[in-house]
């Protein structure tokens, strides 16, 4: 029987981005009710948020980013490096709890208390550079997590996939230049989406070249154009690298109902994905899985592709 554990907490909605901020709290909101109206609480394991330690925030991010974000939420400002990062006086500490609630969970699966884990945290983290913040994010939460499993359990071969609709520019460059882990991204096209990065042709620099996979989609792209695009290009990409745990950037802002892109995924598509994600990590990493909230801004289809992935982790779809 696969044990699934859920993290997701209130504490998530303390991030108060302003009134009409799509990256709003109440996406914890509807991810909660939704896990609460299908029964996927009672059958799930509830992790709890905990704060991450610095000294794994600190392996990705400079210490004066850090201190910086801290002093500008402490002193009430607005927002960091641009303003759709928005930030208020609880931001940081529940930055460092999302960061820290992913690392509880991938800690939970490394030792075998539970199979996989699905992370319902914010802010997200994918956009969030070493020494800057990008796109609503603030700490990289990913990108931490894979550095805690090199550092914590000695994993050597770590696959991180992006679907989320924009780019993840920040998880890239954390890790583009380092050959223990393979970055695949697909996303809306650079030249028409947010944030401009991605192009087919960045693969990685030096020792890292060739263990970074993007897959750029132009607007109109539908469930046929990304699972061929996966079949194709991820599938013997992930296959060669034989992963031996798998973080997922879990955006659901690819669905043709998202406000903020133009990619027209159906809800299956989310659950197939997933699907193909267990099989992936079956072959190669025991089911080793930990998957993130990214983006998804339509909380209809946010709650409903949030339904369709869980029970796709728990066996049950």
């Amino acid at each position: 029987m696969v044990k699934t554990g859920i993290l997701c907490d209130r504490i998530y909605t303390e991030h108060d981005t302003g009134q009409g901020h799509p990256e709003q709290p109440a996406r914890i909101l509807a991810i909660e009710q939704a896990l609460q109206n299908n029964g996927l609480f009672a059958r799930t394991l509830r992790l709890e948020p905990q704060p991450a330690p610095m000294k794994f925030i600190l392996m990705n991010h400079a210490q004066e980013y850090v201190g910086r974000l801290e002093e500008l939420c402490r002193t009430g400002k607005s927002h960091i490096d641009c303003p759709d990062s928005t930030i208020c006086p609880e931001s940081f500490e529940v930055a460092r709890l999302a960061a820290g609630g992913v690392l509880h969970a991938v800690e939970q699966v490394m030792t075998q208390q539970i199979n996989n884990a699905f992370c319902a945290v914010r802010p997200p983290g994918h956009h969030a550079e070493r020494s800057r913040s990008m796109g609503f994010c603030m700490f990289n939460n990913i990108a931490i997590a894979a550095h805690y499993l090199r550092q914590q359990f000695q994993l050597q071969r770590i696959l991180i996939l992006d679907w989320d609709v924009h780019h993840g520019n920040g998880t890239q460059h954390a890790f583009e230049t380092d050959p223990t882990v393979f970055f695949c991204s697909f996303h809306g096209h650079p030249e028409t989406l947010y944030p401009g990065s991605g192009y087919a042709d960045e693969r990685g620099i030096g020792a890292g070249e060739g263990f970074t996979l993007n897959i750029p989609m132009w607007p109109g792209a539908d469930d046929s154009d990304y699972r061929r695009a996966f079949e194709e290009q991820f599938w013997p990409a992930a296959r060669s690298f034989q992963p031996e745990f798998i973080l997922i950037s879990c955006g659901f802002d690819a669905h043709r109902a998202d406000p903020l892109a133009h990619i027209n995924l159906e809800t299956a598509s989310f659950a197939w994905l997933t699907r193909q994600i267990l099989q992936l990590a079956h072959e190669f990493c025991q089911g080793r899985v930990v998957s993130i909230l990214e983006g998804g801004y339509n909380l209809d289809t946010l709650a409903e592709c949030t339904i369709a992935h869980v029970q796709c982790l728990t066996n049950e779809l």
